[in-house]
């Protein structure tokens, strides 16, 4: 099986003044829908210590808190940490991270070195000789100065108009956090009894029989190491599917990890149509096979 093509990054305006790397790696995006939580994976586009570029498997909403789970690197704990929704176009969204410690940020940078993580847009970044133009600059009305002294008096001038919009500017902020950390507070305290992770399976139902039931499947991408290792197969894997037909775990059989990492990235996106005993959806186990081949 070839490999999907890669997919874009996140080509909207950006103010962010921090090296943004490429990166593709999945997560999970938790948002508080009708007072219950609600996952939503994804795959990373790019990352840097501000915020994410993503792709979702659902539509945000602009403004939205959310909660963020994301794989920095396999062996190590998953990054987890709050965001607000800052850019949306269907299901592509930007993610400006909240509250992320500086141990977290050290984690980004370590991981952009470890990895040699590609700089998506060095522009990005504040230029090298920016202090330097300051320090050279001429105030107006000095010696080595071609401009008159006038405009110096015209800045001052405008400083209480910049003060008091510096300060609507931080009134706004903290009636957002405000309202933020309240939502984010409800989204902690409520936990659905009745979530579809937490029941047992009634049933453990044949491949053949849930192969039809599969009405959206996504294609695992061939990993680039698998690729320069020569490696190919088939990855077996036990699931769970839950009672609206999503894949809610999964366990890979057998394989190299590195294929085995690749199949349950894909199976995060496949849907069924619920299964249903006596008429009631209901949650069941079942097998699949992905087959990798160069």
């Amino acid at each position: 099986m070839g490999a999907g093509a890669q997919i874009g990054g996140w080509d909207g305006p950006s103010r962010r003044r921090v090296p943004r790397y490429r990166m593709q790696a999945p997560l999970d995006v938790t948002v508080l829908r009708s007072g219950i939580p609600d996952t939503v994976p994804g795959r990373s586009l790019n990352v840097c210590e501000r915020g994410i570029a993503a792709v979702l498997a659902g539509e945000l909403l602009t403004g939205e808190s959310v909660g963020i789970e994301l794989q920095l690197s396999p062996p190590a704990e998953p990054l987890r940490t709050k965001a607000s929704v800052r850019y949306q176009d269907k299901l592509r969204c930007g993610l400006e991270f909240v509250g992320l410690t500086a141990e977290q940020r050290a984690s980004i940078r370590d991981w952009a070195i470890e990895t040699k993580a590609v700089l998506e847009d060095a522009s990005l970044a504040v230029p090298a000789d920016a202090t330097k133009k300051k320090q050279v600059e001429k105030v107006p009305g000095t010696p080595g100065s071609t401009g008159p002294s006038k405009p110096t008096k015209r800045r001052r001038r405008g400083w209480p108009w910049l003060v008091g919009l510096l300060a609507l500017v931080a009134i706004a902020a903290a009636i957002w956090w405000w309202r933020w950390n309240r939502g984010w507070a409800e989204l902690e305290s409520l936990k659905d009894p009745n979530a579809t992770t937490g029941e047992k399976p009634r049933a453990q139902v044949p491949a053949e029989v849930m192969q039809k039931l599969l009405v959206h499947r996504v294609e695992p991408v061939y990993p680039a190491e698998a690729r320069k290792e020569r490696l190919e197969g088939t990855i077996a894997l036990d699931i769970i599917v839950g009672r609206d037909g999503s894949v809610v775990s999964m366990r890979a059989l057998n394989g190299p990890d590195v294929l085995a990492r690749a199949a349950m990235d894909a199976l995060r996106w496949w849907k069924f149509e619920p299964y249903r005993i006596n008429g009631e959806a209901a949650v069941v186990e079942t097998t699949v096979a992905v087959e990798f081949k160069r």
